[in-house]
């Protein structure tokens, strides 16, 4: 199939242009509800601290701090609001919550949508195939944060290695990492001068030991995916509920997100509504039922070892295997 050529059969140029239109107001009722949300949690964890009810409190405001990234990947899309410069701004103040520059999170990102799936060149995708053991340490945030951490610590020392930052893009990294590493510093040294652990507490605990929650919509939008340049191939959707769709800032419609990335999110139930009423069938699975079928996959053989070119993880009882399975 021809990426470009589906994508125009997908939708009506004149709905498509109507759905691109950016809104101040519902970037910002999003955001302030995600915002006023872990300011609640915050609140009361700081409150209940040591008692029972802090135990749930800290997993919620872990939880909602990760799915922060959802907001920073839309921000780096500059598609929740219609002002250029909000976007920007939530986006610094995001990436350097999760330790994920913005600037950084967008030439990589950038290379996502436009080499989507291709190992090389993916700005996602540029890691050693997963083997078991290796996805499960990156689930459970152990690779994840050692990576996040390391690689603004090399940018620090001058060192890009990644091949999808062009040469004149270096200094724009290397510049924001070592500001967001002198902020780091600070707090730390305001921390220890003051005594005080509210950044451990209502920042980076919760963050760190929440993560493998975020992990769940993280993975299932590309693994076990084909690697051809095809958008309704190569890129997973989410069933989920209402909840969590808000809480993703809209992306379990991740086809819909891929096939036309300027669309804001909340209009990406409308464009993939559109897209199958035009027949376009995305792939889609639910998290638990996706990290099972990963796992099993997992168990019997490497990431490398599945076709290149055909999607290999898929919900049991679809009637579909890989060439490998069959074998």
């Amino acid at each position: 199939m021809d990426a470009a050529f589906s994508r125009r059969r997908l939708i009506a140029p004149d709905r498509l242009r109507t759905l691109m239109q950016r809104s101040d107001l519902r970037g910002t009722l999003q955001l302030s509800s995600h915002l006023g949300a872990i300011a609640i949690t915050g609140s009361l964890l700081w409150a209940t601290w040591g008692s029972f009810w802090a135990v749930p409190l800290f997993m919620a405001h872990g939880v909602l701090i990760n799915f922060l990234y959802a907001g920073q990947h839309e921000l780096s899309h500059g598609t929740v609001f219609a002002t250029k410069g909000i976007n920007v701004l939530f986006g610094r103040i995001f990436g350097f919550l999760l330790i994920y520059p913005r600037d950084f999170d967008k030439i990589q990102h950038w290379a996502h949508h436009q080499h989507t799936q291709n190992w090389e060149k993916d700005g996602e995708l540029i890691r050693e195939p997963y083997t078991l053991q290796s996805y499960l340490l990156w689930f459970w945030g152990l690779t994840y944060w050692q990576t996040r951490v390391t690689r603004i610590l090399r940018f620090c020392r001058g060192v890009v290695i990644e091949p999808y930052i062009r040469p004149s893009e270096n200094a724009l990294v290397i510049r924001e990492a070592r500001i967001h590493a002198a902020l780091y510093a600070l707090i730390a040294v305001i921390s220890l001068w003051t005594g005080s652990w509210a950044a451990v507490m209502l920042w980076l605990a919760p963050m760190v030991v929440m993560k493998p929650v975020h992990q769940l919509q993280n993975t299932i939008e590309h693994l076990g995916l084909s690697h051809k340049d095809d958008i309704l191939e190569n890129t997973r959707s989410t069933r989920t509920n209402a909840l969590m769709r808000w809480l993703c800032w809209q992306m379990p419609y991740h086809t819909a997100h891929h096939t036309f990335p300027s669309v804001p999110f909340w209009q990406l139930w409308q464009l993939d509504a559109a897209m199958r009423e035009s027949g376009a069938k995305p792939h889609q699975m639910g998290w638990f039922e996706f990290q099972i079928e990963v796992i099993r996959k997992l168990s019997a053989r490497s990431e490398d070892e599945y076709p290149y070119d055909e999607v290999w993880i898929v919900p049991r009882g679809d009637g579909r295997t890989t060439r490998v399975e069959a074998a």
